[in-house]
């Protein structure tokens, strides 16, 4: 029987980034009607699509070898895997994820110390319960459902929620008071799939695929054609990963240069190349980049 990797991917606000990811990664994903189980190019992946919120306990128990999920969810979960990569993207941006523990911006809670005995609306209840514990503060704890920021201060004094720009928390005119947890996206492995030489194998070339893919985010390849004598300059004025690649061309006094740079700095360093002899100049994206 051939080898199988049994993969949970993210269903919800992370499915579109992480599809997005693994596509740029190389590795396509086909949605089945219901996108449950969806099929890949990859036969050797069995991928389960699942709420993050229940991946991490999924991969404790073995049902599933390796999956992609928040940092926080893991955290929440107190699951025992074994952690192979931090992962830096997000659902809407490129910023982690952060819980954070909001009151209305009225209120006379100023410190955590203040909610000993109040009332606490989350969806991260282990997240909280420990947060809590690390404090020294004791209060009451309960599920939310979601739509979390309506239910101060009428239903409970304060909310643990988790937000990436704090938009949502100043919109319902809430302060936060503290951060529980800063979170990105992790790819997580089973103790027993990691033990697998087969699987570890292709969950490290899957990791570093994935790794090289989000390292190219926002670069470009920069190359161009440069008479020899202005290379000292253009050297002097690109940045780079490290010394970009020069070669000699067939004409005599003539260089070819190429190098990797942020894609913002690329519309304020090309005219200047122009301007110091640069010929030929071409920009083209990045899929991945392997360091």
């Amino acid at each position: 029987m051939a080898n199988k990797l049994k993969i949970a991917l993210p269903k919800g606000s992370l499915q579109g980034p992480t599809l997005k990811l693994l596509e740029k990664a190389g590795y396509n994903v086909y949605l089945s009607d219901r996108g449950l189980r969806p099929s890949s190019d990859d036969s050797d992946m069995d991928i389960y699509m699942i709420r993050a919120q229940e991946i991490a306990g999924y991969i404790d128990s073995g049902f599933l070898d390796c999956g992609i999920t928040g940092l926080d969810w893991a955290y929440e979960n107190r699951a025992d895997l074994v952690d192979m990569a931090e992962l830096p993207y997000s659902r809407a941006t490129t910023r982690p994820t952060k819980w954070v523990l909001a009151v209305p911006e009225n209120s006379p809670i100023k410190t955590v110390q203040d909610l000993e005995g109040k009332r606490i609306a989350t969806e991260g209840v282990g997240i909280t319960e420990r947060y809590l514990e690390e404090k020294g503060v004791t209060a009451n704890i309960e599920f939310s459902w979601g739509a979390t920021e309506v239910k101060v201060p009428d239903l409970v004094d304060a909310i643990v929620d988790v937000t990436e720009t704090g938009n949502s928390i100043r919109a319902n005119n809430l302060r936060i008071i503290d951060t529980l947890l800063t979170s990105f996206p992790h790819f997580y492995s089973s103790k027993g799939a990691f033990e697998d030489d087969w699987k570890r194998g292709k969950m490290e070339r899957l990791v570093l695929m994935l790794k090289g893919a989000l390292d190219a985010r926002d670069k470009v390849g920069l190359k161009m054609n440069l008479p020899e004598k202005f290379l000292q300059q253009v050297l002097d004025t690109l940045p780079s990963l490290r010394r970009p690649t020069v070669s000699q061309l067939s004409e005599d006094g003539w260089v070819a240069v190429e190098t990797v740079i942020e894609e913002a700095v690329s519309r304020k360093i090309i005219p200047t190349l122009k301007e110091l002899g640069a010929e030929g100049i071409i920009e083209y994206p990045l899929n991945k980049l392997i360091r």
